[in-house]
């Protein structure tokens, strides 16, 4: 009887052994699955919050090369108006600091 017995808890150890084989076995999958899911959300988190950047960064691109196209046509207009109203002493201007120019480049 007591052989019967020992045998009977052999199998049921043996039984135990390969249900928390099996147990390990799909917690380890469970693990390894959440570590995909965990290392997946972190790319798309990372890939949402470059596109933001680089969104912010274009507009602020943009309205930089706004303000400066602004600047630069301002600036072409004040010296339009400048010639309209002066025109003999810009032509007289422009004459000269092309012959500085030009002794410049000579040497």
């Amino acid at each position: 009887m007591e052989k019967q017995t020992a045998k009977d808890d052999y199998a049921r150890v043996k039984e135990d052994l390969q249900l928390l084989r099996e147990d390990m076995a799909s917690l380890t999958k469970a693990v390894a699955d959440g570590q995909k899911a965990n290392a997946s959300n972190l790319k798309d988190e990372i890939s949402r919050e470059a596109q933001a950047v680089f969104d912010n960064l274009r507009k602020r691109g943009d309205a930089a090369l706004t303000r400066a196209t602004e600047a630069g046509s301002q600036t072409v207009e004040g010296v339009e108006h400048k010639i309209e109203e002066r025109p003999f002493l810009s032509i007289i201007l422009m004459f000269l600091a092309g012959v500085i120019v030009g002794k410049m480049l000579d040497r």
